[in-house]
């Protein structure tokens, strides 16, 4: 979501009339990519451009193939082979033993998908987006569906769409951004199926010094940070200049004053004991996936025990969103440090990673397209047949 942030703010200080603009997207790898599908940037005629497709290497050309968009205003898909002994073409040794499609499309007023991007950012809530970049027809074309399996727009084949639609609502369960073909009388259509999903919302219980670095390094990410405390002098503009927004609040009424979602983060860190205990029992009947609690393990084991003896027993379901001592393990000890340790752990949290070291894990490090895709095969016949 940030990248998408970044790249409405360059589109907006474009001037259409006067600059010419398109959009390229990566849409498909085999092997290995410095960026994962997803990954975009916004090219204009002037060779400037806002986010990145790779790790600078295919920048280049994919800037001249986007000046050939610009000019024919027809999107078209490059493919290319960065593997070691295939690569020649674009001049440098690679070796990144991949294969990428990248989708490059015009940006005009008629034909701007990065209208999308701004309903996305606004809503900030998960959405399904297909974008169709190989066929006969439709290059370009995209399908949205939202959170409750709405569908906001279809591509022009009526019949890929009906596809497309049932396909695309199972992103939401597997939350795999992959491409897929189907077949439609006898005519593949490569389709990018994407989850895009809301940027992280933290939402830091405490405004002591500690919890300003961990701030800082939340918006450095382009998350949405939420600063809260029941002493208004911890929560001075002055401390949190980064923050979205400062809130005094009495630990009574957090679940009144504040929207936890799925996509929220809380870290407690007043080090305030009764204060950290009492907005766990809050937060934990939240839909927050991840709390975070400052402190060492006997103070989280303190709150159990109190809290059995009141009768309010957490479940496994509960326990496991709930991470104390907090952060990941990488000897953090100065307020900078655990900072990074926090912020580290709630990334891979929301990813779905272990947090580990990266050489011993098993397996791509990046989500990859398979070798073989699934095809899917569909002979659409006309009311009239």
């Amino acid at each position: 979501m940030k990248e998408f942030k970044s790249i409405l703010t360059a589109f907006n200080k474009v001037n259409l009339a006067e600059r010419q603009a398109a959009l390229a997207t990566v849409v498909k790898v085999r092997g290995s990519s410095y960026r994962s599908p997803g990954a975009r940037m916004l090219i204009t005629d002037d060779g400037k451009w806002v986010g990145s497709i790779s790790g600078g290497c295919l920048e280049g050309d994919a800037l001249r193939k986007a000046r050939q968009v610009m000019t024919s205003g027809e999107p078209k898909t490059v493919t290319y082979d960065t593997r070691e002994e295939s690569n020649q073409n674009l001049g440098i040794g690679l070796g990144c033993n991949g294969v990428i499609d990248v989708l490059i499309e015009p940006i005009t007023a008629h034909k701007n998908s990065i209208l999308f991007f701004k309903q996305l950012v606004e809503k900030n809530q998960p959405a399904a987006l297909a974008t169709v970049f190989q066929g006969l027809s439709g290059i370009g074309e995209t399908l949205l569906i939202t959170e409750d399996k709405g569908v906001v727009s279809q591509v022009s084949n009526s019949a890929l769409s009906d596809l497309i639609v049932e396909d695309l609502k199972t992103v939401f369960n597997t939350r795999v951004s992959h491409a897929k073909t189907f077949l439609v009388s006898g005519i593949e259509y490569e389709v990018f199926l994407e989850l895009i999903q809301p940027s992280v919302s933290l939402l830091i219980f405490g405004g002591g010094f500690d919890a300003r670095p961990v701030s800082q390094l939340a918006k450095s990410l382009g998350w949405s940070v939420e600063v809260t405390d029941e002493c208004v002098a911890h929560i001075a503009p002055l401390f949190f200049p980064e923050a979205d927004k400062l809130s005094l609040c009495q630990r009574d009424f957090i679940d009144r004053d504040f929207k936890i979602t799925p996509f929220t983060a809380c870290v407690l860190m007043s080090h305030n004991y009764e204060y950290d205990r009492d907005v766990l029992k809050k937060a934990i009947q939240s839909e927050s996936p991840y709390i975070g609690i400052l402190g060492p393990r006997k103070r989280f084991d303190k709150m159990l025990e109190e809290f059995k003896r009141d009768g309010f027993e957490l479940t496994d379901e509960q326990m496991q969103r709930i991470h104390s001592p907090i952060g990941l393990d990488i000897g953090a000890e100065a307020p900078d440090e655990i900072a990074l340790a926090i912020v580290a752990e709630i990334q891979s949290k929301f990813a779905n990673r272990s947090g580990g070291f990266l050489k011993t894990r098993s397996g791509p490090i990046h989500q990859r397209q398979q070798e073989t895709d699934q095809v899917y095969k569909f002979v659409y016949r006309s009311e009239n047949q």
